[in-house]
């Protein structure tokens, strides 16, 4: 999938995530695209630095406390860009969820061979 249909994709995923969760407010889809981008970018540079300084209580709590973690990039994405606005902690891990939810589904809906692929 290429990073133009992987930035809609999350985008979307986004937007869809802010227009059903009442504690999640953005401007509009320009600025979804931003904090598709924002959120994008502190998972491939911030996301493994806080993930290899929490990894025993990672391992103790099985691996929800990378919900933490994923709660703490949308509340820094939140923090950065001022049309993008998360309520709480608990929002922003309910946000989380949900987006990684839409992220999914839309990415089957946009690509749904890619599993057949793999298995050849």
């Amino acid at each position: 999938m290429g990073f133009v249909l992987k930035l809609l994709v999350s985008s979307l995923a986004v937007f869809f995530g802010a227009y059903i969760l009442d504690g999640v407010y953005l401007d509009g889809f320009p600025t979804a695209i931003l904090v598709a981008l924002l959120m994008g970018f502190f998972n491939a540079f911030l996301r493994p630095v806080l993930i290899i300084l929490t990894i025993p209580i990672t391992l103790i709590t099985f691996g929800l406390f990378l919900l933490v973690i994923n709660a703490v990039i949308i509340l820094l994405a939140d923090y950065v860009l001022s049309g993008f606005q998360v309520d709480g902690f608990l929002t922003a891990i309910i946000f989380s969820i949900l987006v990684s939810f839409f992220t999914w589904l839309l990415e089957a809906i946009a690509n749904p061979k890619a599993k057949n692929r793999s298995v050849q």
